[in-house]
């Protein structure tokens, strides 16, 4: 068994950990009482708002398929939307087993059916994560602009129940930076790295990442590709906005609201596969600063995070049985008269 192999199962383990772990904080408040509450905060929802925020996910991820192919069609071999479109599904699926292994399969998925060499493709999805990271900077920045108060109410959530003395930081940095250089040393020894190859690395990295955001000028539309990203994010944020209208007492939250359940709920996508445990958990605790009682902002994560996860696994198996039915061969009428 390779290294590689090895690596990506032991972490693919720890953030499924770190999910399940997340998951149990956000349930374990659950008692009989509270448990009932949840069932009758459930019972009253508009579950048929389901459908739109469903269709406004499909069509953010369509257009993402759209801005995969204004990358893509530089290259000479003009790509189907259809088939951007339902490779990024199939991607999407595979990242909720395996974080980031979605991005690969879906450059060769596509690569099969459009004969584009994967290594070409991967880059483009490359350029496509950088911009992404731009626009959940922006977005956090936009939700810290319009509640310049929030940063304190969540400092103020998470130390609320201890006062730690100068002692206690101290300490408590001491083993974060501890933590960090022996994670580093231990990385370094695994990989068989030196201090001059991970110099490199960070130079070449960063090489890419200009690079990366450069590249968009080349393209014959770039004013496309910007306005289909921003379209894209306005979308994540619309569904998050219809969401709050499927309990009552979410029913008197805005687009300001919405900016920080994007922002956060963005980062639980991240930390863990799918976002499983750790989204409904920030989005739990969130929801509480804005004066949400524990079962409906429960409810709330619960639901958003099931309504994502539902829209790609059944859009990713869809398009797995979709895929090769729409690039089958067709036989025009005078093959079929011979």
């Amino acid at each position: 068994m390779s290294k590689r192999l090895i690596t990506t199962g032991l972490q693919y383990i720890a953030f499924l950990g770190i999910g399940l772990l997340f998951a149990w904080l956000s349930l374990r408040e659950l008692d009989q009482e509270k448990w009932t509450q949840l069932r009758a905060s459930l019972h009253s929802a508009k579950m048929w708002l389901v459908i739109p925020v469903s269709m406004l996910l499909l069509l953010s991820h369509y257009l993402r398929g759209l801005r995969w192919k204004l990358l893509i069609d530089p290259m000479g071999h003009p790509v189907k939307p259809m088939n951007a479109f339902l490779t990024v599904l199939i991607g999407y699926l595979v990242n909720l087993g395996v974080p980031r292994l979605g991005e690969f399969i879906r450059c060769t998925a596509l690569s099969r059916y459009e004969k584009i060499e994967v290594e070409k493709l991967v880059g483009t999805v490359i350029v496509e994560r950088l911009f992404d990271a731009i626009c959940l900077v922006i977005v956090f920045g936009l939700t810290l602009g319009l509640q310049p108060d929030l940063y304190e109410k969540f400092s103020s959530a998470i130390t609320k129940t201890a006062s730690p003395t100068p002692a206690d930081n101290n300490q408590l940095a001491g083993w974060v930076i501890a933590i960090l250089i022996l994670s580093l040393l231990g990385w370094m020894f695994w990989k068989k790295k030196k201090i001059n190859d991970i110099l490199e690395q960070i130079k070449t990295v960063a090489q890419r990442i200009l690079n990366g955001l450069l590249s968009v000028r080349k393209l014959n539309k770039p004013q496309s590709f910007l306005l289909l990203t921003a379209l894209i994010w306005m979308l994540y944020l619309l569904s998050g906005f219809i969401g709050f209208m499927a309990f009552d007492a979410t029913r008197i939250y805005g687009l300001k609201e919405a900016l920080t359940i994007l922002s956060v709920g963005s980062i639980g996508m991240i930390i863990s596969p799918g976002g499983i445990g750790v989204y409904a958990y920030l989005i739990l605790h969130t929801m509480q600063q804005y004066g949400l009682d524990y079962t409906n902002a429960l409810a709330f994560g619960w639901i958003l995070w099931l309504v994502q996860t539902a829209v790609i696994l059944c859009g990713g198996v869809i398009s797995f049985g979709i895929l090769p039915w729409i690039n089958a061969p067709k036989n025009n009428s005078i093959n079929r008269l011979s």
